[in-house]
């Protein structure tokens, strides 16, 4: 544990809060589609001269099966959920549900990689459910208002944990440069659906929207990424994960600096239960590899050139 991943751990926090942020002031500029596309080239584009770092191992058939399962849900899915739900959503709230993703990654693995459900698990998990509930009737629970900004913010969750577990089997032989790499690129694929509405967003988006699309790209996609594998490989992740859980309440103050939003007390309530139940999960998860491993973002949302071998956070906005 040496000064530099102190800093690193303290980067990647800021880094992945950041992404909650800009994404709420950029999305008034660009359409959720439109903004993820441009989010994505960039990543691939800054994540690029990295892979020179590795001798490029092909994948077989499976993998790409696999990377394109990560890369359509993490990257491409997540993204656009994320940019969906902060229309309606502030940043902070939007964190604190996006922040449950670890415990829907747990829960996956036990019922898809036969990891097994420990009793903490379903304990973790029902109150997490509360913790959401609270915070849908915090924000209203209007249909056509927040209420469907929870929804968007839950299914971004989803995509982002669904995406994790597509990750895990590939990068027990392929680098991790390499596959995260790939997944930004088939992310980008999937959304380029949206290059015109990026095109005309480009043409019609102030200068300060544009930079925060770039933004997304390069500091909780790139950077982010990096900095969080950094730490990672120089400490336990479950300790490293525990970090992550700051991540929300930094939002929520950059949040109300920066746009004088704050989450309802009762949406603060529901987003501390949450995430009780995250860390309830984790009880017995130190022998479960994925429960340390993360994302965006951000996430973001969020994309790395070695991205953390085992998920413990948030996607990166």
């Amino acid at each position: 544990m040496t000064p530099l991943v102190y800093v690193a751990i303290v980067v990647t926090i800021l880094a992945w809060a950041s992404a909650f942020i800009v994404v709420r002031a950029t999305v008034p500029h660009f359409s959720a589609g439109g903004l993820a596309l441009g989010r994505l080239v960039v990543g691939v584009i800054l994540l690029a001269p990295l892979l020179l770092r590795h001798r490029w191992v092909a994948p077989t058939r499976r993998e790409w099966l696999l990377l394109l399962g990560f890369g359509a849900l993490w990257f491409g899915g997540y993204s656009v959920l994320l940019n969906i739900a902060e229309q309606s959503l502030d940043a902070g709230t939007t964190a604190m549900i996006v922040n449950i993703g670890p415990l829907l990654i747990t829960l996956g693995a036990g019922l898809f990689l036969r990891e097994g459900l420990p009793r903490w698990v379903v304990i973790g998990t029902a109150v997490a459910f509360v913790g959401v509930v609270l915070i849908g009737i915090g924000t209203g629970g209007s249909v056509l208002g927040a209420g469907l900004g929870v929804v968007w913010a839950l299914l971004a969750a989803l995509t982002y944990a669904a995406g994790v577990l597509f990750q895990k089997p590939v990068l027990a032989r392929l680098p991790n440069a390499q596959v995260v790499w790939l997944g930004c690129a088939i992310g980008m694929l999937v959304c380029t659906p949206f290059a015109g509405e990026l095109v005309a967003d480009l043409r019609s988006a102030p200068v300060d929207g544009v930079l925060g699309m770039i933004w997304l790209g390069a500091i909780p996609t790139a950077l982010g990424y990096t900095t969080w594998s950094y730490a990672l490989a120089r400490m336990p992740a479950g300790q490293l994960g525990v970090s992550t859980y700051i991540v929300p309440p930094v939002t929520i103050v950059l949040g109300l600096v920066l746009f004088g939003e704050v989450p309802t007390l009762l949406a603060i309530i529901g987003g501390v239960v949450a995430l009780a139940g995250v860390a309830l999960s984790r009880r017995t998860s130190s022998r479960v590899a994925l429960s340390g491993r993360t994302s965006p973002s951000g996430r973001p949302v969020g994309v790395a050139a070695t991205p953390p071998p085992e998920p413990a956070s948030q996607p990166r906005g």
